[in-house]
């Protein structure tokens, strides 16, 4: 489900719904639930304080339903069907994504605003699965870049 709270930036949400279906596809998650939603700087900066102690909005931050000690496993070519009944009907979490911060981060990058908000829902979920940037030595980025590849991402 991806909720639109905000006003500052146009948003077209169901190519983005079509997008979050796909990439649910991708990773075996087709019956697992995320809810993803669109805030202002303002509200982002407001969560990234009271959540990470950091000021300042930033463009996705992400709440896992679930706390995880490792990363779920991702299913390699063929999807191993017991990985994604185990998945069926989990609700993963939530994502804020500030569409404001994802079109500065597009016109710095060269990137649309519909593809860079494509690349903050693939990283949220990555997030709610469990995955790190911050901590994993470069696993989440592997991750990240292998399926942007797979889903057409730049």
């Amino acid at each position: 489900m991806i909720l639109n709270r905000q006003r500052a930036v146009r948003v077209a949400r169901r190519p983005l719904e079509l997008f979050l279906a796909r990439v649910k596809q991708a990773l075996g998650l087709e019956k697992a639930d995320v809810s993803i939603c669109f805030v202002s700087d303002t509200e982002i900066a407001r969560m990234n304080e009271a959540f990470r102690k950091k000021k300042g909005p930033t463009d996705v931050l992400s709440f896992p339903a679930i706390n995880r000690r490792a990363p779920v496993p991702l299913p390699q070519g063929q999807k191993s069907g017991r990985a994604r009944k185990a998945m069926d009907g989990i609700f993963l979490g939530d994502i804020a994504i500030s569409p404001a911060a994802a079109r500065r981060n597009a016109k710095e990058l060269g990137r649309t605003l519909g593809s860079e908000l494509q690349i903050l829902i693939l990283h949220g979920v990555l997030h709610l699965l469990g995955y790190d940037h911050e901590t994993d030595r470069g696993q989440m980025n592997r991750v990240e870049m292998r399926l942007r590849q797979r889903l057409g991402l730049t």
